[in-house]
């Protein structure tokens, strides 16, 4: 059984930073691409970065200039820098991964979520 864990969400004001951070543990043989996607309230799921084992990376248009993904392959984690956040940001902040096991089986595996609010 695999396992992302998402830290770093929490309440800002208009301009500020947070980093979210997501790390997988379990039964893994390998990680391909790893992302963030976010839902605000009332809305769908929506892609904000992804980035692959070799490090190419894919920022939604309301990502580009202000957030960052990055990822450390040894340590199976993945971060999204958040600077300039803004009221339209607050969104509840899953990580995704496309998982191998060790018995071979492959599959896309979701983070419990964690809510990032930017309010004055």
């Amino acid at each position: 059984q695999v396992q992302l864990v998402e830290s770093g969400g929490g309440r800002v004001q208009p301009g500020g930073s947070l980093r979210l951070s997501c790390a997988a543990s379990g039964s893994i043989f390998s990680i391909n691409e790893m992302g963030w996607y976010r839902r605000a309230p009332g809305e769908n799921l929506d892609l904000v970065a992804t980035i692959t084992t070799s490090g190419n990376t894919n920022h939604a248009d309301s990502a580009k200039g202000r957030f960052t993904i990055s990822r450390d392959n040894a340590r199976n984690t993945v971060y999204l820098q958040m600077n300039n956040l803004q009221p339209e940001d607050t969104a509840v902040y899953y990580c995704t991964a496309r998982i191998k096991t060790l018995r071979a089986v492959e599959y896309r595996s979701w983070g419990q979520g964690t809510q990032v609010t930017v309010s004055s």
